[in-house]
């Protein structure tokens, strides 16, 4: 018999994400971010609500662009991390998908590689990021180099911001501007936490990610409530087991819960190895029939408990983790971790279903 664990996937609520990111950046077109399997909800079934709507779709991998193209999707694609090797790069051009280019290894390997048609790059600058990208200043080489290879068509420029999220973006957007508007490039900067912070970065091309997915990209600033957003995923579970405590009594390994009264556990069939963060401490929310209680004790591979005290519950009573009616980012910060780990964590092992 399967465990009663599961995660729900509502392509209508990834739909209206985005086109509510499309709302705040009227003007410019928006990539849709679906790398790691759409955050670990699915890519083709999170690419199919946006198969009418969508822009364009943006992730790592040449894999999963390809199953996009072989689903019969014709919006432009770009692989964020540009490609590995040469036969990653002649499927992106026998397939219409574009690619970023952030080194110099990878701009050889362009100007060497035959390919049987051009395709759309974008020059990815390292603004302060320090993760990716050309240093600034080599933008008018690396330009020159992709016009004089013949094996491009449409060039575009972007980076990456650190701090969209809190201190702000000025000064990588001042060092990303110095070049990229001689260069008369289309431009792309806006993740989603700059998409909703500051307009003055939309240009030609956004990149909203976690708000398609109903996350806050600040939630110490603004809630996905607050900005609109729908949440896309609901893990849900059961109660599988109950216990009786007396004072003194300790839930879990490592008996880090113990009573002080009287009290009531419910054991929840999912654990770590589910995708549950096993750090998240007692006091974690989480829904039992709909009433909000917390969870108790050290998280398990395959279990964890939570507090039923006074609350109308029992063997079989529905359990929601996080999603809807209970923010997944509330979950994440009562873990120390983000909304983005929570998603992209859920394990192969948890059937994904479309609500």
């Amino acid at each position: 018999m399967t465990r009663p664990i599961l995660a729900r996937i509502d392509p209508a609520a990834f739909r209206h994400n985005y086109l509510l990111a499309k709302a705040r950046a009227p003007g410019a077109r928006a990539w849709a971010i679906v790398k790691a399997n759409a955050y670990g909800h699915g890519l083709l079934p999170c690419a199919e609500a946006l198969r009418n709507v969508a822009d364009g779709f943006a992730l790592l991998e040449i894999g999963e662009a390809m199953r996009l193209r072989s689903a019969g999707f014709s919006q432009p694609i770009m692989l964020l991390e540009g490609f590995f090797a040469e036969i990653d790069l002649q499927m992106a051009c026998a397939n219409r998908i574009g690619t970023a280019i952030h080194c110099e290894d990878q701009l050889r390997l362009l100007e060497l590689a035959e390919v049987e048609q051009p395709l759309d790059v974008a020059i990815k600058l390292n603004t302060g990021m320090n993760r990716l990208g050309f240093q600034p200043e080599r933008l008018p080489e690396v330009l020159a180099r992709l016009c004089a290879s013949g094996k491009t068509r449409q060039i575009s420029v972007m980076t990456h911001f650190a701090c969209a999220d809190g201190t702000g973006i000025d000064e990588q957007l001042a060092r990303f501007n110095a070049v990229a508007e001689p260069a008369g490039l289309p431009r792309s900067v806006a993740n989603s936490a700059a998409l909703l912070r500051y307009p003055h970065a939309h240009f030609d091309w956004v990149r909203p990610g976690i708000m398609l997915y109903g996350g806050s990209p600040m939630p110490d600033l603004q809630t996905a409530a607050d900005i609109g957003l729908r949440p896309v995923m609901t893990l849900a579970s059961r109660i599988i087991g109950v216990q009786d405590l007396q004072a003194g009594d300790s839930v879990g390994y490592g008996a880090l819960f113990t009573a002080d009264r009287p009290m009531r556990v419910a054991t929840v069939a999912c654990g770590y190895a589910d995708g549950y963060p096993r750090h998240a401490p007692t006091g974690t929310p989480i829904l039992v029939n709909g009433q909000r209680t917390r969870t108790l004790g050290r998280v398990s591979m395959d279990m964890l408990a939570c507090d039923l005290t006074g609350l109308n519950a029992g063997i079989g009573g529905s359990v929601t983790l996080w999603g809807e009616g209970l923010p997944a980012d509330e979950v994440a910060t009562a873990a120390g971790t983000v909304s983005y780990e929570l998603f992209c964590a859920l394990a192969g092992r948890v059937p994904v279903v479309n609500a």
